[in-house]
């Protein structure tokens, strides 16, 4: 009887300290949650098209993927999320995810400033198209047999736009997909339009960028600091960013 009593004292203490553990470790995960659950935050996503005349346009191969992953992994975690989209054949999932449609980087643009203000941050996931053309033809332009030229002009450039206009209590997340001087060229975009921190992926890393499932992505902050990930479902990758911007609210 003894024995069996000293057992299950000896028990008892055990999954007392066991239940003391999983308090601490639920409540720093519920912490965590709560400095996102009263967010609201801005993410753009998908391509955007550039019309060339009514049946052509320029466009690029975003799906639209990794920022509808973002978008429903910052609303589980009960923030606001107004997310602007390009065309895609995706959909939201989650009730606390506003979506906008538009088409052009124009019309991306003018919603994206539109929303900024009343956000506490956003981040910039779409692939908006640098140049557009100058002059959009009224009729579908005819096949010939001499060459036929597009003169463009760039976009408004969204980040940049946001970035001069960020207060000092919201945040600005960019995205780089490159080529070539993976790096070097996301760090001066990370400056160049203000943000607190920028996710780089390059076209060179197979099964990463546009059309996956997977990503494989390096963040790096205004401090010049890189932490590099190994490949992933989207989804997994969209919590990692998401624990970044964690770590950016700690700070």
């Amino acid at each position: 009887m003894k024995w069996r009593v000293g057992k299950w004292t000896l028990w008892k203490r055990k999954n007392g300290r066991a239940r003391n553990n999983c308090k601490k470790s639920c409540g720093v995960f519920r912490n965590q949650k709560k400095k996102l659950s009263s967010k609201k935050i801005l993410i753009t996503t998908g391509p955007t098209y550039e019309k060339i005349d009514p049946v052509r346009f320029i466009g690029n191969f975003s799906s639209g993927k990794m920022g509808f992953s973002l978008a429903e992994e910052l609303a589980s975690q009960g923030s606001q999320i107004v997310l602007i989209t390009g065309p895609t054949s995706l959909s939201t999932q989650n009730s606390n995810i506003e979506r906008i449609d538009v088409v052009s980087a124009q019309e991306m643009y003018e919603a994206s400033l539109k929303a900024f203000p009343t956000c506490d941050g956003g981040i910039m996931a779409a692939a908006v198209a640098d140049f557009t053309p100058l002059i959009t033809e009224t009729k579908k332009v005819k096949r010939g047999k001499e060459n036929y030229s597009i003169e463009l002009t760039p976009t408004k450039d969204i980040a940049a736009s946001l970035g001069a206009i960020k207060s000092k209590n919201q945040f600005l997340v960019g995205f780089a997909l490159e080529t070539n001087n993976e790096e070097s060229n996301a760090k001066l975009k990370l400056e160049k339009k203000n943000l607190d921190f920028i996710v780089l992926n390059s076209l060179n890393d197979k099964g990463a960028g546009f059309q996956h499932d997977t990503n494989k992505i390096t963040i790096i902050n205004k401090r010049g600091e890189s932490k590099k990930y190994e490949l992933k479902s989207k989804t997994e990758v969209a919590k990692d960013i998401v624990n970044e911007l964690i770590a950016y609210y700690e700070e």
